[in-house]
């Protein structure tokens, strides 16, 4: 029970709960003059979050610290001027789908996604590389040689005077992998919505380290739980000491006070092992199990829950300490034969509550999640590559997809509009148990996959068959599975309308030319020579999306196009946004009128379509009369 504060309202402490909701990494701990440990605001980091340069910060903190620590948080907050280019050769019912395959560094991916997909996720998986010692691709601007980690790490002067005895260069790999890693978390967080939940695999090598970042990244009291997976049930004769046969998932929320209890569907192995008595009411609710309904001792003594129940010979049947539920509650479900009555060896009653498989409604029971996952292997993983590519040495340790599709439970079960993220995708495996999921229950939910082309070794079995890089592997996964799918559940109803499409589009560098981001410094001479300011290799389709991304408008939305006075006219979803690239200056007030009628939410031209500014003020000028509500701008 929760004790009266006693006391008038902590402003200052509202303040640093502000500042927490908003840049949770800048709280930490510290004790105050009365020695109690108080949430303080480490202000050197957030000097460091409101800046654009490196802030140095001597003071002494309860902290994970690293060579490289600040500048990966600069990385996440540092602007890149990129893009996401259509690719439809690639894609799958590119006009309809609503999942996403984004090929590049998951670092600039999370970084363009952020103003569209902000706070509309609901579930991230993420499988990053384990850090086992070898080098791994994700390098951003912290990867550093020996010589610099030493002189960051304090271990040698800029003049290679050595400050500390010798050490070898296992912190570097820490200081690395853990720069890589949070960069791409701090940008993550800001997608989760308020009841979102992040998965992350880790092995031994960095679980203290990663729980310690997340930890600051999302909050301590946001750690829902450490989820042991038991990865094989054998083997390992070649380890020195223990055999390891488990993993971990660690799980966080981004705001634990709003999540949802965590339920997820019975299993046919539990329906079947505890659900097996019947009444009169299983053509309803299906079979029972039953639950003793004596009070266990942890609950508190209560007068109201110490009474007689009459057993079905007629004697009466008292609690050795007190029931469950009230006399009213248990009068109701004796009437509704809601209790069940057992006899021990001795002939004495017990009383049951009856828990049925179904409700009225014949939905089916759901159960809380175990910390524990056991059922499923690294050689089921390994057994689907082989599956749909015919070969094992495709892509190496995947994850199961029926793990993925257990978590995806845990977090989405009751969501079936659920956005799903893995911005580590490798093979797809997440997009593969998304796609599984909503064929079995009917479920929409969408899935972005984000990979790096990493590119496959010259004498692997994945190059020899065509693949040159991961994410081709991943994109073909994806086809596959998709293919299979319908197959597999073709007279199921409602299957036609499964997408089991994506769109794919690549980062590439800004669609805009260099004078569109200088133009304020470049002379006025040399502008007379960029009269366009749009890169020549650019299609308006790259456009398009480069002004999605920068107007937050979803990826996914219907896209069509349209002649209206001879130009060509994009409209997204509509009337979300309506786009006339013609370069020719020939923007007629006509034409602008009828685009007026079609009241969209926004629009956007280029600057090269208008033959003179005055032009481009009417243009304005008749939005603002006839679509007030519609915002105009120009690249």
């Amino acid at each position: 029970m929760d004790s009266l504060k006693m006391h008038s309202k902590d402003i200052t402490e509202e303040n640093i709960g502000k500042i927490s909701s908003l840049f949770p990494n800048c709280i930490t701990e510290a004790t105050d003059e009365q020695g109690r440990l108080r949430k303080k605001i480490d202000f050197d980091l957030l000097r460091q979050e409101l800046s654009r340069e490196i802030v140095e910060g001597p003071q002494e903190r309860y902290q994970l610290n690293w060579p490289g620590k600040r500048q990966a948080l600069l990385n996440a907050n540092s602007p890149i001027a990129k893009t996401l280019r259509p690719c439809r050769e690639e894609s799958v019912d590119f006009d309809n789908t609503q999942n996403l395959f984004v090929e590049g560094d998951n670092l600039d991916a999370l970084k363009l996604l952020q103003e569209t997909y902000l706070e509309k996720v609901k579930m991230i998986y993420i499988d990053p590389p384990y850090n086992t010692g070898n080098d791994f691709v994700y390098n951003d601007d912290f990867s550093e040689t020996s010589l610099s980690y030493l002189i960051k790490s304090s271990q040698i002067d800029e003049e290679g005077n050595r400050l500390i005895p010798n050490t070898n260069t296992h912190g570097r790999f820490h200081s690395c992998w853990l720069s890589m890693l949070y960069s791409r978390l701090k940008l993550a967080r800001n997608l989760l919505n308020d009841k979102g939940l992040i998965f992350i695999s880790i092995d031994d090598n960095e679980i203290v380290n990663i729980r310690r970042v997340l930890d600051e990244l999302f909050g301590e009291d946001n750690f829902v739980d450490c989820i042991i997976w038991k990865k094989r049930y054998g083997g390992g004769a070649k380890e020195k000491f223990l055999i390891t046969v488990h993993e971990y998932v660690l799980v966080y929320a981004k705001n634990i006070e709003k999540l949802d209890n965590l339920f997820i569907p019975l299993t046919d192995e539990s329906i079947q092992r505890y659900y097996k008595l019947k009444d009169e009411n299983y053509s309803i609710r299906g079979p029972y199990r039953t639950h003793p309904l004596e009070a266990t001792k942890s609950m508190g003594d209560r007068a109201n829950l110490v009474f007689e129940i009459q057993a079905p010979d007629g004697s009466k049947v008292s609690p050795k300490r007190q029931w469950l539920w009230s006399k009213e509650r248990v009068e109701i479900a004796l009437s509704n034969n809601e209790l069940a009555f057992l006899k021990d060896k001795n002939g004495d009653w017990s009383v049951h509550t009856k828990q049925y498989l179904q409700d009225e409604n014949g939905t089916i029971r759901q159960g809380k999640p175990f910390s524990l996952i056991d059922n499923i292997y690294t050689q089921h993983g390994t057994n689907e590559i082989i599956e749909l590519f015919g070969s094992a040495q495709i892509f190496s340790f995947p994850k199961p997809s029926k793990l993925i599709y257990q978590l995806i439970q845990i977090a989405c079960s009751e969501d079936k509009e659920a956005l799903i993220l893995d911005f580590f995708s490798g093979s797809s495996s997440t997009a593969d148990a998304v796609l599984q999921l909503n064929a079995e229950d009917k479920g929409k939910r969408q899935f972005i996959m984000i990979q790096l082309p990493e590119r496959c070794e010259f004498k692997s079995e994945a190059y020899k068959l065509g693949y040159s890089n991961i994410a081709e592997i991943g994109k073909e996964r994806i086809r596959r599975v998709g293919k299979r799918i319908k197959t597999e559940h073709k007279d199921k109803e409602g299957i036609d309308e499964l997408d089991v499409g994506f769109r794919v589009l690549k980062i590439d560098s800004s669609s805009m030319a260099d004078v569109f981001y200088t133009i304020n410094t470049v002379d006025q001479d040399l502008l007379t020579q960029h009269t366009d300011n749009v890169k020549p290799d650019r299609t308006s389709e790259d456009l398009l999306f480069q002004i999605l991304l920068d107007w937050g408008v979803d990826l996914t939305l219907p896209i069509t196009k349209k002649t209206i006075h001879n130009h060509e006219v994009f409209f997204v979803d509509e009337d979300a946004l309506v786009a006339c690239f013609d370069s020719n200056g020939k923007i007629t007030e006509e034409f602008v009128k009828e685009l007026t009628q079609y009241s969209p939410i926004r629009v956007v031209f280029r600057d090269a379509g208008f033959a003179s500014d005055s032009v481009k003020i009417n243009v304005a000028q008749i939005f603002k009369q006839l679509s007030p509500h519609t915002e105009v701008k120009t690249i």
